[in-house]
């Protein structure tokens, strides 16, 4: 389980950070209605799951994913809110384990479908289960969005999603450096 630490304690600063900073919205350039912080911060999550996968296998993965729900969960009781707490952790459990298997079902094909497929996949399973469970009853204004009037939280969910689809993409470049690194250092070709 030492070998695990590192990807344990980035995953449960991942989420302890995501669930604080999901509770801003990006006041800048009218983005209140589209955007919140957490969603730059959260997707390092497929991340970490991805290239722990890579490195260690799936079981390894999903011990990580295991101890960083619970220390996430227990971080974001007293950091976040109860609601964002219970939220995020049945997002994140669900989606994470989904990211796991998908990525371990394409891990020998090409070096990039694997973490693209499983983090397109389980990030629109994250989205779908946290905003709801997190915003859905909270009463939260609305907003308009291409002339539909809806409330913030489904806006947000949706923007969510988008920045994870991009941030899937450009995290193609750190995953393949230090998935080849990973290689290097087990003597394998890359």
């Amino acid at each position: 389980m030492s070998r695990l630490l590192i990807p344990v304690a980035a995953m449960a600063i991942v989420v302890v950070a995501s669930n604080v900073l999901v509770q801003h919205p990006v006041q800048m350039w009218g983005l209140e209605d589209y955007l919140t912080w957490g969603a730059f911060t959260y997707p390092f999550a497929f991340l970490v799951t991805d290239l722990t996968n890579r490195r260690f296998g799936p079981a390894a993965a999903r011990r990580v994913v295991y101890v960083g729900f619970a220390c996430a969960v227990v971080l974001s009781f007293v950091l976040a809110t109860p609601r964002i707490a219970i939220a995020s952790g049945a997002a994140f459990l669900t989606a994470q384990l989904a990211d796991v298997a998908i990525f371990n079902l394409l891990r020998h094909k090409a070096w990039w479908r694997a973490p693209l497929t499983s983090s397109f996949i389980s990030g629109g399973v994250d989205t779908a289960i946290f905003f709801t469970l997190a915003f859905a009853a909270t009463g939260l204004p609305s907003a308009e969005y291409a002339g539909l009037a809806l409330p913030v939280w489904i806006g947000w969910a949706f923007f969510d999603y988008l920045v994870k689809m991009g941030h899937a993409v450009v995290m193609l470049v750190p995953f393949r450096a230090i998935s080849l690194r990973f290689q290097r250092t087990a003597g394998q070709p890359a």
